[in-house]
């Protein structure tokens, strides 16, 4: 009996995080992918945000960060480079090396995408109290 709810509570705990993903998805998508920015996916988005602002990255420490191959975020990287996001640059110590980095363009879209998940925090959160976010916060 036990293990039927311990299923059934499973069941739905899945359930309700994926219908939460994909609500998120979509919240994204129609906040993040609009004006500036309707060249690019989700997808291009959070590799975007993968790169960051602070310093150039190698191709590898992206992929890794995005649980991708280097080969499947090349294809990514080049779209996005010919849409004026990114800079690659390879290493003048090491050729076999390519460093990324945001183009001012980039740069906008990184923090249009942060102010997005900024508010979508704050309203997710507003109204909880300080014992409901520690709670929360301690899953």
């Amino acid at each position: 009996m036990r293990g039927d709810m311990v299923n059934k509570n499973t069941t739905t705990l899945n359930r309700l995080l994926v219908n939460l993903f994909n609500e998120v998805l979509e919240a994204e998508s129609k906040a993040v992918i609009t004006g500036d920015f309707v060249d690019i996916s989700n997808n291009d988005m959070h590799i975007i945000d993968a790169i960051g602002v602070d310093e150039a990255k190698n191709m590898s420490a992206i992929a890794a960060k995005l649980m991708v191959t280097v080969g499947t975020l090349t294809v990514n990287m080049n779209s996005l480079e010919k849409k004026g996001y990114i800079e690659r640059k390879r290493s003048s110590e090491d050729k076999r090396m390519v460093y990324v980095t945001l183009t001012e363009k980039g740069r906008k879209a990184f923090f249009h995408h942060r102010d997005f998940h900024k508010e979508m925090i704050k309203a997710a959160v507003r109204g909880l109290e300080e014992d409901e976010m520690k709670a929360l916060i301690s899953c």
